[in-house]
């Protein structure tokens, strides 16, 4: 009985196969991205850059119709324009860099909302901002895979500057340009992720990939590579209770996703070996000095 409602819904059915297989690929491409967000502490820059894809996908809709190649080079085009027109302001004024890809992000997605609905009908405005992971056909499950790829080769070549700009980025500016093209090289592959789960779960959810596993793995580990790695390992689990739920119950999938998700860094929150509702409890009462939840490498 529960291999039946644990299995039997993938061995059935197509649709939830290449589902599932869209959703492994963005977890291992997306949430070990999250790790490195969180502890450059911008875990809102990521949700601001996947409502930045909005108007160029929304353009290449206006265009093309659901093209995947047009929505796919116009959701990346405005992704990198706003990241760079963000780092722009963020060089030449005072404002700090999440509080310039807040302003972009609005701008963006009222821009994104405008264009569809200039042609397109409230089912494909649902369709943008929530996705159709239940309905994935086999060109973006290979644009999905291509990316995961890509992101776990730059993440495997720049992991080093990458935590060094974590930890230290005044001591990577003294090094010369490889600051700026880690920095670079990461937010190319943070909307390279985007752009993928733009396709399976919509602007509004594909963000829950990237930062809810990461923000989880935090309260379990210490090191970065750990973090990464139990991050890939709690979004894939979180897909995989999220397709099951979203088929038993008939509720949207990518909800369905993000709240499975939500529950397991809810859990991690109260029940994590680090900094969490329980580990604080259980510190001495003399103690004042809250646990950090700090790297090692």
């Amino acid at each position: 009985m529960i291999a039946e409602l644990l299995w039997q819904p993938f061995v059935d059915y197509g649709f939830m196969r290449r589902a599932l297989a869209g959703c492994l690929a963005l977890s291992a491409g997306a949430a070990p991205l999250g790790t490195i967000l969180l502890l450059r502490r911008m875990s809102l820059v990521g949700d601001a850059m996947s409502h930045a894809i909005l108007p160029g996908a929304a353009l290449g809709y206006l265009l093309f119709g659901l093209s995947l190649p047009a929505m796919t080079i116009g959701g990346l085009a405005a992704g990198l324009v706003v990241a760079l027109l963000s780092g722009v302001v963020t060089r030449y004024t005072a404002l700090r860099e999440d509080a310039s890809f807040a302003g972009f992000y609005l701008i963006s997605l009222a821009l994104g909302v405008l264009l569809i609905s200039l042609r397109g009908s409230n089912v494909d405005l649902l369709h943008v901002l929530f996705g159709s992971v239940l309905a994935l056909d086999d060109p973006t499950l290979y644009l999905t895979a291509t990316i995961a790829s890509l992101s776990m080769l730059g993440l495997a070549l720049m992991y080093r500057p990458l935590l060094m700009e974590c930890l230290d980025p005044g001591f990577l500016r003294l090094q010369g340009r490889m600051g700026s093209i880690s920095h670079a090289l990461f937010m190319l592959l943070l909307v390279l992720n985007l752009v993928g789960g733009f396709h399976s779960l919509g602007t509004l959810m594909a963000v829950a990939l990237v930062v809810l596993p990461a923000a989880s793995a935090r309260f379990w580990l210490r090191g970065v590579g750990l973090q990464m790695a139990l991050s890939t390992a709690i979004a894939m689990a979180g897909s995989v209770l999220g397709l099951l739920l979203s088929y038993h119950a008939g509720i949207a999938a990518s909800a369905a996703i993000t709240l499975s998700l939500g529950s397991l860094y809810l859990l991690s929150l109260c029940l994590g070996r680090l900094g969490s509702v329980r580990a604080q409890r259980q510190r001495p009462a003399n103690d004042s000095v809250s646990e950090p939840m700090g790297v090692s490498e």
